[in-house]
């Protein structure tokens, strides 16, 4: 079987989220790199099907050149080969998003045959717009089915997974399809040193696609607002036991 992931390169944050002063973007200056959580997710069900089914597994971004890090990263991990579609790093809006992508898809079917799946994480991990599988979906025409926990492939079919209410949700979709995958459908494999050697060699396409007129704007971002932390200093030295004994018994520990 043949399975394509589209990825995206996205600020890899461990800390505290600051915004641009327009806050139209993340302030990037102090953060590296990674693939988005639902997209890391999505590599490891595509290297997952191929190592159950036989096949090829092939990794696509749209970004800047600094993307082609995560490209490796994919690579690393079992994928075949890597298309990058270079941008010069301003953000393109979701619908020229997915433009892009299906003439690239189009491209290497033309090529190669026909991609069974098209992977894509459930929404992007810096921004969550989440529409570009949905549209990548309608504009080859193919089932598409978002928000997904379970996968498995068998005679033809995907049969697809999504949480609901006191159960799930089971989706059987006719191949070729699209499927949007949500982070803990799985638990992704860290690239091992033999792999990331091979994935030196291993080929990348590149190419820079005309960045079209936008025709959605994003208007500006807002940082969730965190829960409120507080911390007590229940004394120094000795003069603290009595205090700390009152708060383990308060819970229950003692």
């Amino acid at each position: 079987m043949k399975v394509l992931v589209c990825i995206k390169s996205v600020p890899a944050v461990a800390g505290r989220i600051t915004l641009t002063p327009d806050a139209r973007a993340i302030d990037t200056k102090h953060l590296g790199f990674a693939i988005g959580p639902h997209e890391e997710c999505a590599v490891e069900e595509a290297v997952r099907l191929i190592e159950a089914h036989g096949g090829e597994a092939v990794v696509l971004t749209l970004g800047p050149s600094t993307a082609l890090e995560q490209l490796r990263d994919a690579l690393a991990l079992g994928v075949a080969r890597a298309i990058h579609l270079v941008t010069d790093g301003q953000e393109w809006d979701p619908e020229s998003t997915t433009a892009a992508i299906v003439e690239a898809i189009r491209a290497d079917e033309a090529a190669s045959g026909p991609f069974d799946l098209v992977l894509v994480g459930n929404e992007a991990g810096d921004s969550a717009d989440y529409q570009v599988g949905v549209r990548i979906g309608r504009a080859l025409g193919r089932p598409v089915v978002t928000a997904i926990k379970g996968l498995s492939v068998a005679d033809g079919r995907a049969r697809c997974e999504q949480e609901a209410s006191g159960g799930r949700d089971v989706f059987e979709l006719p191949l070729p399809a699209v499927v949007g995958v949500l982070e803990g459908i799985n638990l992704p494999r860290f690239p091992s040193v033999p792999g990331r050697l091979r994935a030196k060699s291993k080929p990348v396409e590149a190419s820079e696609p005309a960045r079209p007129a936008q025709r959605l704007e994003l208007q500006r971002l807002v940082v969730p607002q965190g829960a409120a932390k507080q911390a007590v200093v229940l004394g120094h030295g000795p003069d603290a036991a009595p205090a700390v004994v009152e708060v383990l018994s308060n819970l229950g520990v003692l």
